[in-house]
């Protein structure tokens, strides 16, 4: 019987695994697909580093060859703010990279083998029985054979196939209202001079707040591509996904210019509904990890850097449980991942009522010394440093600074 048994080997899976099987306990990792295979959510944040680098993971990365990022720049029309990610109040990385998740996801996976984990691929859990000592899992192999795996205690970092939540009806509501992305890799063909792929571009629609697209350079000439909006914003686009980013984009401005000579390198691809919640981040004998437990919306970036937070917290809880001791899962682990969860909320939320929108693209009142650098902060991922006043109390301080802006 293993001690801990992990649903889904994405970035939360690889990291706990990684971090259990170092501690001298053994990990099975159960994933349902085959690595490599695509991912949608390409940009990192500097505060990931950090914890790539406790998983004793973060060489992987930083030799694999992937595009640097050192922050991100706003358009709407003619409008342009640029944050440096290396220009925050916070200490710690200011750089990070823009990764092609099917080789990344992959890095972080051998990592974990490397360190010990046993990763089994083409696995589907199917049934949970929650229980303080021995919780157990139906799992299903490609060949329709079923089996019985029982541990310690059971991860769920499924991301969004979200097992566990659906499993042991732990959705809640999300208080985000529907909207969906549509996606896909181009073959750029940007000249050098044109833009600074160190930075992912976000567009604001010029017709409708509400829809906001990014351009995400990613090494050897690729970049991702996307758009985000309520159903109801995306669909008079076109009849097909392809019709409807291709005319979507075509109103970008800047990131219509520079994509002039793209070429698709795969086709159009959509998730809908995506933000979700859960009741509860732990129960009998389990915990969910990253978007299994909680998404909020790809603006920000913040998946990876939430998922990667909850594998460490999680992995450290885990391992004082598996030593006989008794840790606090609340204190330990939902309670200080969800104040980060919920300072990404506030931004999220910001970002959607125009609060956030108006500080970025007016100028200098919002965008000045220290009060970019706290705002960048955030941006950068570093969402739990309770130093930072707009991390303390986001939407106060967010309201403040909206209200300079006239």
């Amino acid at each position: 019987m293993p001690d801990v048994v992990i649903i889904g080997a994405g970035p939360a899976g690889s990291v706990a695994a990684a971090l259990l099987a170092s501690a001298g306990f053994e990990v099975e990792v159960l994933e349902r697909a085959h690595f490599p295979r695509f991912s949608i959510g390409e940009s990192l944040l500097p505060q990931a580093m950090e914890w790539l680098a406790e998983a004793d993971l973060l060489r992987d990365v930083v030799e694999a060859g992937f595009q640097h990022k050192n922050g991100a720049i706003f358009r709407l029309g003619d409008k342009e703010e640029r944050f440096d990610f290396r220009a925050k109040s916070a200490e710690g990385w200011g750089t990070t990279y823009q990764v092609r998740r099917d080789k990344f996801d992959e890095l972080l996976a051998r990592g974990a083998e490397r360190k010990g984990a046993k990763i089994l691929f083409g696995q589907t859990v199917t049934a949970m029985r929650p229980h303080s000592e021995t919780p157990s899992l139906t799992v299903r192999d490609e060949a329709g054979t079923e089996r019985e795996v029982t541990a310690r205690f059971v991860l769920d970092a499924s991301g969004f196939g979200r097992v566990l939540a659906r499993l042991l009806d732990l959705e809640s509501p999300t208080g985000f209202p529907n909207r969906m992305s549509i996606f896909t890799h181009v073959e750029d063909n940007i000249p050098p001079s044109a833009y600074d792929r160190n930075k992912i571009l976000i567009t604001v629609n010029p017709h409708n707040s509400q829809i906001w697209y990014w351009l995400i350079p990613l090494a050897d000439g690729l970049c991702s591509i996307g758009a985000v909006g309520a159903p109801e914003h995306i669909t008079p686009y076109g009849a097909t996904r392809e019709e409807q980013l291709s005319a979507l984009v075509a109103e970008s401005g800047l990131m219509s210019e520079l994509l002039v000579n793209a070429k698709r390198v795969r086709d159009v691809g959509e998730i809908s509904g995506y933000a979700a919640r859960v009741s509860s981040l732990t129960g009998e004998g389990y915990a969910l990890l990253g978007n299994a437990g909680e998404f909020l919306d790809p603006v920000f970036s913040s998946g990876v850097t939430i998922a990667l937070k909850s594998a460490l917290l999680a992995s450290h809880a885990l391992i004082r449980h598996l030593r006989g001791e008794a840790p606090d899962w609340d204190a330990e682990f939902a309670a200080p991942l969800s104040r980060g969860v919920e300072t990404f909320r506030a931004y999220v939320s910001g970002w959607y009522d125009g609060t956030l929108q108006k500080i970025i693209f007016n100028q200098p009142a919002a965008n000045a010394g220290q009060v970019k650098a706290m705002i960048t902060s955030v941006l950068a991922g570093y969402a739990w440093d309770e130093q930072n006043p707009f991390v303390r109390n986001p939407q106060k301080y967010l309201s403040m600074v909206e209200e300079l802006c006239g």
